[in-house]
């Protein structure tokens, strides 16, 4: 019955329309009771339309990279595929901006807010706002801290990527066998409690090797705050590394260069070449994050020899049907309810795979499921 007053509205809206674009010389008169009758009942069409759409706002970080551009997009097609409005702002790194951005959508009592927020940026007063005007709040990828005004975390098994990359380097290097690898690490913001849980894993498979002196790390450097970058930032990265090459290697050789993002492991490149390193044998085992396009560039051509792929667009469709499931009032999908705690409180999330991809497998991983094209990686 609905769709049919929708459908007459639409009809009668149609008519109204043509109604204005005769001749000018025709003269369409109508009775002042029929006007105000049609128009009554035009405004409480839209009136009805609007309120049957909820609406789920979008904050992320910046534009500078894609992969915040490509959620948004991914969500924004879901959500409004699902019959939703969708609004999404850019804070651009910017604080202040994000914080601002996330106090507007209270005040105009969207019906869910989704979250990546920026590293160091407390948006508890802003987060606490909506949160009492009962908005459901989703913190996206990265786990928004020290605060309650927080339900649901989507992201990715951090300490899962963690393991994957301590894996790979114990069976690349043949770390079982005799013998020792010198390695360093180059760890993601400080901030950021994924940075944390990625070094975590890590940890987990490599310790052993670090304490049997099977891996040595002549800088010392293995806790993750001392190999932590602010921002995961590639020009620290780079300037650390031709700091520690410059200290500790210049009678030796660095085997593994073990970098928590691909954006690290830019910088990595740059620094081993400035101090004479070259793709080949002589280049060291560089690990890395996120499967960017560059980054397997890099491992195609040598420089970067593996990488964690973390599918953005799976992260994204589920974040939205995470929205979607809360403007219903049911319960959405969670599948680790003890792990993320983010300084306030334990944070139910849902958490997909990644899967480490090298020289060997990427393009069955990345180009056989199109997640990149063949002309993007010729």
């Amino acid at each position: 019955m609905k769709t049919k007053i929708k459908n007459g509205l639409i009809c009668l809206a149609l008519i109204l329309g043509l109604a204005g674009c005769g001749k000018k010389d025709t003269v369409v008169s109508e009775p002042d009771e029929t006007k105000s009758e049609s128009s009554n009942i035009l405004e409480d069409a839209i009136s009805e339309n609007a309120q049957e759409k909820q609406v789920a706002a979008i904050s992320m970080p910046s534009q500078a990279d894609d992969k915040w551009i490509n959620a948004a997009a991914v969500m924004n097609t879901a959500l409004r595929e699902a019959g939703y409005q969708v609004e999404v702002e850019f804070a651009e790194d910017d604080a202040k901006k994000q914080i601002s951005q996330i106090q507007e959508f209270a005040e105009k009592e969207v019906d869910c807010l989704i979250v990546a927020p920026i590293p160091l940026a407390d948006l508890t007063e802003a987060l606490e706002t909506a949160h009492k005007k009962e908005i459901p709040i989703i913190s996206y990828d990265r786990l928004i801290a020290d605060t309650e005004a927080v339900d649901y975390y989507v992201g990715f098994d951090n300490l899962q990527a963690g393991r994957q990359i301590g894996e790979y380097i114990v069976e690349e290097e043949e770390l079982k066998k005799s013998g020792a690898s010198t390695i360093e690490f180059f760890m993601g913001d400080p901030q950021d409690y994924s940075a944390k849980m990625v070094h975590q894993g890590i940890m987990e498979i490599l310790k052993p090797y670090l304490d049997s002196g099977r891996l040595v790390c002549k800088s010392g450097r293995i806790k993750f705050e001392d190999t932590a970058i602010l921002y995961d930032s590639q020009d620290t990265a780079q300037k650390n590394c031709e700091a520690l090459l410059d200290a500790n290697y210049l009678d030796g050789h660095l085997d593994i260069a073990c970098a928590s993002s691909d954006t690290l492991a830019y910088g990595l490149r740059t620094a081993l070449e400035n101090r004479g390193y070259s793709s080949g044998k002589d280049w060291p085992l560089v690990t890395g994050q996120d499967a960017q396009l560059d980054a397997v560039k890099n491992i195609k051509n040598g420089y970067q020899t593996m990488s964690v792929f973390r599918n953005f667009r799976v992260l994204a469709e589920r974040c939205a049907q995470m929205a979607e499931d809360c403007m219903k009032g049911e319960k959405p999908e969670l599948n680790e309810q003890k792990q993320y705690k983010n300084g306030t409180k334990t944070v139910p999330a849902y958490l997909c795979d990644t899967q480490a991809i090298d020289k060997e497998n990427y393009q069955k991983i990345l180009l056989d499921s199109q997640y990149y094209t063949k002309e993007q990686l010729p």
